[in-house]
């Protein structure tokens, strides 16, 4: 209990750290899975699988061998991230000589040197599902004290995504609101309206175009005072 006390809190620390750190979500993932090889015992590999309707990405890769695991399910269309993802379970093959579930893809694994694998759901995001997957050379290389720990770190690499995910959408809100701010006093100063009427303007811009009202402000911006 108190290796997985400890390794709650490093946890903690660690996802602080993503998100402190991190501007971006790719940047925070990369991160997390190499903390995950580092951190947790039996991982020589990792990767993260994202299914996105249907469609089997790997964006992230720590180690070759861990690349060539999920290029195989993404061939085959079968195996333990795309379940775990999709699922939102953990899923283990301890050895992929005996696995009977994803026979394919356990006989390919096991002759590319993947020995057994353990993936955790890691979150979904409207349609994009995730997981993070880890990978050795060697069998029953995760036990249950490993999956747990997994798991948690899991669990605290989500909330990290979460965060990050918020702080980039009030940036962009942020940016949104200073562009269309400019646009509105580019209007002002050319038309001689007010606030509420240069905001009126770019609303209808907007609707006759058919066009975001902050695509339409850019424009404006960007084009400079005498377009206005």
């Amino acid at each position: 209990m108190t290796e997985v006390t400890d390794f709650s809190a490093q946890m903690t620390r660690i996802a602080g750290e993503m998100r402190k750190q991190s501007d971006d979500t790719e940047t925070a993932v990369r991160a997390m899975t190499k903390y995950a090889v580092d951190a947790i015992p039996g991982a020589e590999y990792a990767s993260v699988t994202l299914v996105t309707n249907g469609v089997v990405e790997t964006p992230v890769i720590i180690g070759d061998l861990g690349g060539e695991a999920d290029e195989l399910q993404r061939e085959l269309g079968e195996g333990p991230c795309i379940r775990a993802a999709v699922n939102d379970v953990t899923v283990w093959i301890d050895d992929m000589l005996v696995d009977e579930r994803w026979p394919r893809f356990a006989a390919e694994a096991a002759d590319i040197g993947i020995r057994s694998m353990a993936c955790f759901f890691l979150y979904i995001d409207g349609d994009d599902f995730g997981a993070l997957n880890l990978h050795s050379t060697r069998p029953h290389a995760f036990p249950s004290e490993a999956r747990l720990l997994g798991e948690l770190f899991a669990a605290h690499a989500a909330t990290a995504f979460g965060a990050i995910q918020e702080k980039q959408q009030l940036r962009a809100a942020l940016s949104s609101r200073d562009i269309i701010g400019q646009a509105k006093g580019m209007i002002m100063e050319r038309y001689k309206l007010d606030a509420n009427g240069a905001f009126a303007l770019l609303a209808r811009l907007s609707q006759d175009t058919n066009t975001k009202l902050v695509d339409v402000a850019a424009q404006i911006v960007v084009a400079g005072p005498e377009s206005s």
